[in-house]
């Protein structure tokens, strides 16, 4: 089957940058030191997840319970659920899948804590615990240093868990501006202090996790931490270009559309907020949800369900009703979770279809 037997709109994985993007992530975390753990919340696809695997990954990371459940099928002997699993019918999932593989979550409090601990303690099994540590985004996490201590050493006397270290995720930094590097800075001091008082109190952590698909290249440069969790580089976006992560050439995912109407001053794609992000560029003023290939100059602004608004710019397209554009997206990872099946495709031929099977995945 060829691209052009697809069906719209579709995304299609150019392979050959896919494998390029995944070589090039392991062999540099193998170079320096780094237990990669990738983020699944961008594929959700098990195949993928083995493939990661397969190229010395340590395991795998999740949000939830039931994507863990969904990449117990890529063979992975360890997952890690970056999220705090709450709730009993989520804890009753998870001592399922703790009798499969290696399962590790990452928590920021006690309340969390008790009833995972309950539950592997009643389930008879080990759950690895990270203390997770609020390093500038103010998402999720305790404070650096004593609050972080205490939170690891209250856990640690908990039966059926065992506390393996600290997790942070930051994502308040996406570029290396002035800013950011000074927030990078920041970051460095807090996980050597806090490290160091772990260390200090018999609490030295086996895993310092974090890091992110911006900062991914820069991972080496922060102290103290051993194993890096990136999702995105699997594909990346135009949001992973920005950050200086990526160039447009590691970009493997785009959307196919076909465009549906046509006017002197614009286009309608056959794809709206049902088949894109609706995440905008990071850092713009613009509000616009993906660049059209085939029209650079074009300006993807507004979408309703179904229809993708395009703005023409002077000449930048001279497009028909049934001519066929690539999108590449702002966001890919939430677009995947939108499509039931992607294409692989080596240049104009199918070679995978694979089903999304942790799309729609949130308990």
């Amino acid at each position: 089957m060829r691209i052009s037997d697809l069906d719209t709109p579709a995304i299609i994985i150019d392979l050959d940058r896919m494998d390029r993007n995944l070589t090039k992530v392991a062999d540099y975390a193998r170079s320096h030191n780094l237990r990669l753990r990738p983020h699944t919340k961008t594929h959700k696809i098990p195949a993928l997840g083995r493939r990661q695997v397969e190229l010395g990954a340590v395991g795998l990371s999740v949000a939830k319970s039931t994507e863990a459940e969904v990449m117990l099928k890529s063979g992975t002997p360890d997952i890690l659920v970056a999220y705090p699993v709450v709730g009993e019918k989520k804890l009753a999932r998870l001592t399922e899948i703790a009798r499969k593989a290696n399962v590790t979550v990452s928590l920021d409090s006690m309340e969390a804590a008790k009833p995972l601990s309950r539950a592997a303690w009643a389930a008879g099994v080990e759950i690895g615990v990270l203390t997770e540590m609020d390093v500038g985004l103010h998402r999720v996490g305790v404070q650096p240093g004593a609050d972080t201590l205490a939170l690891a050493r209250a856990v640690s006397t908990l039966p059926g868990l065992r506390w393996r270290g600290i997790a942070f995720y930051p994502g308040h930094i996406k570029d290396f501006s002035e800013k950011a590097k000074q927030d990078l800075a920041t970051l460095g001091q807090a996980l050597t202090s806090t490290v160091a008082l772990l260390k200090a109190n018999g609490l030295a952590p086996e895993v310092v996790s974090g890091g992110s698909t911006p900062l991914l290249w820069v991972s080496h440069t922060i102290p103290e931490m051993n194993e890096i969790r990136p999702g995105t580089y699997i594909f990346n976006d135009r949001n992973t270009i920005l950050s200086g992560a990526c160039s447009r050439d590691e970009c493997a995912a785009t959307i196919l559309t076909t465009v549906v109407s046509v006017a002197p001053w614009r286009f309608i794609i056959d794809g709206g907020s049902k088949t894109f992000s609706s995440d905008r560029l990071s850092g713009a003023s613009d509000v616009t949800f993906g660049e059209i290939l085939e029209a650079p100059g074009a300006r993807f602004h507004k979408m309703n369900e179904e229809h993708g608004f395009v703005e023409l710019a002077g000449d930048s397209a001279h497009l028909s009703v049934g001519d066929r554009v690539h999108v590449l997206p702002n966001h890919i990872c939430v677009a995947m979770n939108l499509h039931e099946q992607v294409y692989g495709v080596r240049g104009d031929e199918v070679v995978e279809t694979w089903v999304v099977e942790g799309r729609g995945k949130l308990q």
